[in-house]
């Protein structure tokens, strides 16, 4: 699982079509102390640009410190523990803060992180060689 983490086709798959993300010209690393742009659709709108800044990325956390324009803070904390050698729990940790919006965003995030999650699913058990 963690070696699929690493690659943005990984993002692509698991936040489509709900949200997708293209590189805004810059070198996308999953690496701590890389930040870069993307631009964002949600649902196939134009959110412009969002930058994803990576605090820490390891075989047990995930840390981003995210924002865009709608949203100005979405602190994502992806969280991996080994069960057993063949199954890893996964936790997804999400702080939003977009002012009056906050409620709306915080909506969408709850459907679009149960969607990850389903399609994480779907890339592990149907999917191994992505």
């Amino acid at each position: 699982m963690y070696r699929k983490l690493k690659r943005i086709s990984t993002l692509r798959y698991i936040c489509s079509p709900m949200a997708t993300f293209t590189p805004m010209g810059e070198r996308i690393a999953w690496e701590a102390g890389v930040s870069f742009r993307l631009n964002l659709k949600v649902m196939g709108m134009d959110f412009g640009e969002h930058v994803i800044a990576v605090t820490r990325f390891d075989t047990r956390m995930i840390s981003t410190k995210e924002h865009n324009r709608h949203v100005p803070k979405w602190n994502h904390t992806i969280l991996l523990e080994d069960l057993d050698e063949r199954r890893t729990k996964y936790s997804d940790v999400v702080e939003i803060s977009a002012g009056p919006k906050t409620p709306f965003i915080w909506l969408w995030a709850n459907l679009f992180y149960r969607h990850r999650q389903r399609r994480w699913r779907a890339l592990l058990v149907l999917h191994d060689e992505f």
